[in-house]
């Protein structure tokens, strides 16, 4: 493993550990040369899968593409990286049941679901650019629709 600091390939392994959830292995090094230390994260290589996207245009899997969206939904929200890290590997590993090809609509529900459980103003963040909301009234529909399953679960 290079050093991120120094460039070196002399190191050592110092922890390792497997992230809950998840498939990965969070590993914590050294380095020889100049004995900062970093992290890496290991994970089996997938198999490629294809996005279907709403025009017909397909395109590869993205699991950054993927974490970055849901962290622009999760800005300025109490959810933590750590969270996104795990609704990512969940979506990833559900996507594991579709061979080749899976619809994006798939991949947006899926989160829209987790986010759901999460935390309500990153869901209606991510509703409004997935669902594409094109004026105040379908975003309200939503908003109503947020509001009564809100509603429900707390009366249970």
């Amino acid at each position: 493993m290079k050093c991120p600091f120094c460039g070196s390939f002399e190191g050592q392994v110092l922890d390792s550990r497997p992230i809950e959830h998840t498939s990965a292995i969070r590993r914590r090094r050294q380095c020889n040369q100049c004995n900062k230390r970093y992290t890496t994260f290991e994970r089996p290589e997938e198999v490629s899968v294809m996005v279907i996207k709403s025009d017909s245009r397909r395109e590869n899997f993205d699991r950054k593409k993927l974490w970055e969206g849901i962290a622009r939904a999760c800005e300025k929200r109490p959810v933590a990286s750590e969270t996104i890290d795990k609704i990512v590997s969940e979506v990833e590993s559900e996507l594991s049941d579709y061979i080749m090809e899976v619809p994006s609509s798939v991949i947006g529900e899926k989160i829209l679901q987790k986010l759901l459980d999460i935390d309500a103003v990153a869901y209606i963040r991510f509703a409004s650019v997935y669902n594409k909301f094109a004026d105040i009234d379908a975003f309200m529909q939503e908003l109503k629709k947020l509001k009564k399953e809100h509603d429900k679960k707390n009366k249970k």
